[in-house]
């Protein structure tokens, strides 16, 4: 398949070459999905969102993608989600006071050491803990996806709003769903199963149930 770049043109009117997302070049970036934030969710379910995190940090792991993890003030927002701990053993939870993510130099330098330039980002409110630190880190330079599906917050307008901020400044709106499989590039990649079974998307589930006669993937 060619990895042929085709030009992409953000609302602001900017346009920027399109390059494919792959395992080698991305690093994963999961923000304050903490159990108080969760529970205010209102544009998607909060049920959907625990889900959905859950199965891109796991399928990050598949992928070799590296995972950052940070949260604030638990004694307001709640702890991180234990399944989301639970999912990545061994991976420090950065605890930080600043609003934006992308201002407290710990989270920062852990995405710099790791080389990638292509930033997945989710955040817990989607106009808040997703778009402030996406727009920083579009203005540094990466290339970066906003993970609408991994994210949320308290109204449809906060989250078209956080959708219009961060397309003008340059940010690549999508779903984790899309990007992930992007990444896998191949379903006769012997690590298809795997990479399928930890993201376990409803849709995949009920199809493979279908032509698998009940087995999963």
């Amino acid at each position: 398949m060619s990895d042929t770049k085709t030009i992409d043109q953000p609302q602001s009117g900017r346009r920027r070459a399109y390059e494919r997302l792959t395992p080698e070049t991305a690093v994963l970036l999961l923000i304050d999905h903490q159990a108080g934030l969760v529970s205010g969710i209102r544009d998607l379910a909060p049920d959907e969102v625990r889900h959905n995190v859950v199965a891109f940090a796991r399928a990050a792991r598949v992928l070799g993608v590296p995972v950052m993890l940070t949260s604030t003030a638990p004694m307001m927002w709640g702890p991180t989600l234990p399944e989301l701990r639970e999912a990545l053993p061994g991976v420090e939870n950065i605890e930080r006071s600043v609003v934006n993510a992308w201002d407290e130099p710990r989270v920062r330098d852990a995405v710099t050491r790791t080389g990638r330039r292509k930033l997945l980002i989710g955040g817990i409110t989607t106009h808040v803990c997703l778009a402030f630190p996406a727009m920083s880190a579009a203005a540094d330079g990466y290339d970066v996806y906003a993970l609408l599906d991994a994210s949320g917050t308290w109204s449809d307008l906060l989250r078209v709003t956080a959708i219009d901020q961060m397309r003008q400044a340059g940010v690549t709106i999508t779903s984790g769903s899309a990007a992930f499989i992007e990444m896998l590039h191949d379903n006769a990649s012997p690590i298809a199963g795997q990479f399928y079974a930890a993201l376990d998307l409803p849709a995949t589930r009920y199809i493979l149930q279908i032509t698998q006669g009940g087995k999963s993937a």
